[in-house]
């Protein structure tokens, strides 16, 4: 079952942005970009050919003055920025998670059935596939493999 979608124009979004509690601040030396507020949370929205909207800034928790991108290590999702982390707390995530259904129903996107389960991360970064797509030379050496090596070195054959 499939539902439509209401596309809407850059001047309906920011309308209904307003409409339900959006703090709107425009970029500094630009036109057609704002960047939005709400629930401690942040994105910024430019205008896109003659009536179009995209997202310029992806949603993000704000740590101090900045939007933070949410990468998820595998055991903790964190909220970083170009200065700090912080391990995201279930009130960051469920701020974060209404934000973005609230910023997707305002542009008129769809919400994706994965998406709409809980919080989505920018990026996924497990500590143990770090660096797999190296060839096998370049790779730094796991602890397990420099372990196995000083045990093999100290075994007498």
């Amino acid at each position: 079952m499939s539902t439509k979608v209401e596309q809407r124009n850059y001047d309906e979004v920011l309308s209904w942005l307003r409409e339900h509690g959006f703090d709107l601040i425009e970029a500094p030396g630009t036109q057609g970009r704002v960047f939005l507020k709400k629930y401690s949370c942040s994105a910024a929205i430019q205008k896109d050919g003659d009536n179009g909207v995209k997202i310029f800034a992806y949603p993000g928790c704000m740590i101090g003055s900045e939007i933070s991108k949410l990468v998820n290590r595998g055991y903790q999702q964190f909220l970083k920025t170009a200065k700090n982390e912080v391990p995201a707390t279930a009130d960051h995530l469920k701020a974060l998670h209404q934000f973005s259904e609230e910023l997707k129903e305002a542009l008129g996107t769809p919400s994706l059935y994965n998406e709409s389960l809980g919080t989505v991360s920018e990026s996924y970064q497990y500590d143990r596939i770090a660096d797999r797509d190296k060839a096998k030379a370049d790779r730094p050496k796991r602890p397990w493999e420099v372990a196995g090596a000083l045990v093999a070195k100290k075994s007498p054959a």
